[in-house]
């Protein structure tokens, strides 16, 4: 169990695509009002939303069981990826935010830590997950998000990433796409 968010370890778990987010493209994303680290946003307003298990702080250790569930490891790598290519993702007009079923106390002291440029949605009640049918699994006692990514036009998915892996590349890949597709 390691005590380091910004790193992954060798040998993580590789998850599998269980067809959990085959239903997302060509979804309507909801038009749903939930608190941010920049107040209250649509989730529908943004072009790229990652989602995201639950970010970790240093020296504070992992859920029991975090580093071998597939997928679960990453997700502060996978933010300052994003984090790291925001000038990019702008420069190709997407409008980017961060979701996880952590609290807005939790998503507001990672947003400072890390210096987030976009929003990181708390959605403790997984109501965007009631809305999209997005995949959850259990740990430790809490129900959190499995992570993907999603591009949106037009109201609509477009792009899903799932399952994402490594999760540090995932911002490398929308950059990608969006080039590709823009």
């Amino acid at each position: 169990m390691s005590l380091d968010p910004y790193t992954l370890p060798e040998g993580l778990p590789v998850p599998e695509d269980d067809g959990a987010a085959d239903h997302l493209p060509g979804a309507e994303v909801p038009s749903l009002t939930l608190e941010s680290t920049r107040g209250p946003v649509d989730v529908s307003a943004f072009t790229v939303v990652y989602v995201y298990p639950r970010t970790g702080k240093p020296g504070v250790p992992s859920l029991p069981g975090w580093d071998e569930f597939p997928g679960a490891r990453g997700c502060t790598p996978q933010s300052c990826a994003f984090r790291d290519h925001a000038a990019e993702l702008a420069g190709l007009g997407a409008s980017v935010a961060g979701l996880s079923a952590q609290s807005l106390e939790d998503q507001l002291e990672f947003a400072e830590r890390n210096h987030m440029p976009y929003p990181v949605i708390a959605d403790p009640a997984l109501r965007v997950r009631d809305e999209l049918r997005l995949p959850t699994f259990e740990i430790a006692g809490h129900t959190l998000y499995k992570r993907l990514a999603w591009i949106a036009r037009d109201g609509r998915i477009e792009r899903v990433f799932y399952p994402v892996f490594p999760p540090d590349r995932n911002a490398v890949d929308v950059v990608e796409w969006l080039r590709t597709h823009h």
